[in-house]
């Protein structure tokens, strides 16, 4: 199974493209992930993509069959293959070029395409619609910059204009990640049976009235406290904790803080389409990083975000100002800002208590005012639509 979207209904003015999109893989995937999310909706519409990753590792478990090219309509290439002459000269020139969240393209592909002789022998063609899209952000500046021009002053392309691409929860902005059809998907997920199914496949054995509870998290000092906070809830609650750091991280922890009877289970590496499942088959979503909050708002059940902790505290304002357009409730606000705290090793983490009911309005009204904005996919087509 891998993660391209249902084919989506095309309208008379979609034309197909062919879309380079480049991605360095920083650290815990997240930029992969967004690119390829990105690059299986476009190609479910219709489009052509060659994906150039320096490290598709990932991609093995995220969408198995990508890097075999099992994934129609999208090729996965080596970072260094951008700077292989011999291979570039077998490509043809692509119509547009992302680069993923500010990566730049390497010198030898921009040189061989600014130069590109087409089939038809005409040279000079068009230059693609080049956009450096950007990292996912409530705060203001990302109105005001969206959209903007950055003109290439130098080297084989100058002359051109790099265009600043911002996702974002408003109106303008360029909007979220969302394939057509996924409400409908999760509609059908819940109906039948299919959660139940699909738990039982992935080694989860659920107990009557239990309360599920995903866990995608990196390491939060808080994370003790969340553990004995569900463990002492009146109803029994159980807890699915995902591979890599944040399964190390629970084990961790129970070392020195034995749960008397919450129950957690350990799940195995989930492709993009399975972790869409986990967030709908769950109660409340712990979750971390760009990709994972918007499909847990999707998800529309109560969720938490952990966002990447960076250097002296600049991401609590990022944080903030994702609460402020959630119109977040004060339980809820405190909540995310006792989980994402980096407090002392001998500080004691206080967590508000949880509030489902009130935590899944916030997270519904949110979600069904931001299905009222074209998603990003469908923005950059109509943005590289006019740019051509």
């Amino acid at each position: 199974m891998h993660s391209l979207s249902p084919q989506a209904p095309r309208t008379a003015s979609d034309s197909p493209l062919l879309w380079d999109v480049f991605c360095r893989v920083i650290d815990n995937f997240g930029d992969l992930g967004v690119c390829w999310r990105l690059g299986a909706d476009l190609a479910a519409r219709g489009h052509t993509v060659r994906l150039w990753v320096d490290d598709a590792a990932a991609l093995q478990w995220m969408a198995p069959g990508a890097v075999d090219g099992a994934c129609a309509g999208i090729q996965v290439l080596g970072w260094e293959q951008s700077q292989d002459a011999s291979k570039l000269a077998s490509l043809p020139a692509a119509d547009v070029w992302i680069e993923g969240f500010g990566c730049e393209i390497t010198p030898e592909f921009i040189a061989r395409y600014s130069h590109f002789t087409g089939a038809i022998g005409q040279i000079d063609q068009k230059p693609p619609v080049w956009i450096n899209l950007e990292y996912l952000s409530a705060e203001p500046f990302v109105e005001l910059s969206h959209g903007l021009p950055s003109p290439i002053m130098s080297g084989p392309a100058k002359g051109w204009t790099k265009h600043f691409f911002y996702p974002g929860f408003t109106a303008r902005t360029g909007g979220l990640l969302r394939e057509p059809g996924l409400l409908d998907r999760q509609k059908a997920f819940a109906k039948h049976g299919h959660r139940t199914v699909w738990l039982a496949q992935h080694g989860v054995d659920v107990n009557a009235g239990e309360t599920l509870v995903s866990l995608f998290c990196y390491e939060p000092a808080a994370l003790p406290a969340l553990l004995a906070q569900l463990d002492a809830l009146p109803t029994p609650t159980h807890v699915l904790v995902t591979a890599g750091r944040a399964a190390a991280a629970v084990k961790h922890a129970l070392k020195t803080a034995p749960m008397r009877k919450l129950r957690i289970t350990y799940l195995p590496a989930l492709t993009q389409i399975d972790f869409d499942h986990l967030l709908w088959a769950c109660d409340l979503n712990c979750v971390r990083g760009e990709d994972s909050v918007v499909r847990a708002l999707w998800a529309g059940k109560p969720l938490v975000w952990q966002i990447y902790p960076q250097d002296d505290a600049a991401h609590i304002p990022k944080l903030d100002a994702f609460l402020d357009v959630l119109d977040t409730s004060p339980s809820l606000r405190a909540f995310h800002h006792a989980w994402n705290a980096e407090q002392a090793p001998t500080a004691t983490p206080v967590l508000p208590a949880i509030d489902l009911q009130s935590w899944a309005q916030t997270v519904q009204h949110a979600r069904e005012r931001l299905l009222q904005m074209n998603d990003l996919t469908t923005q950059l087509l109509h943005f590289t639509l006019k740019k051509r």
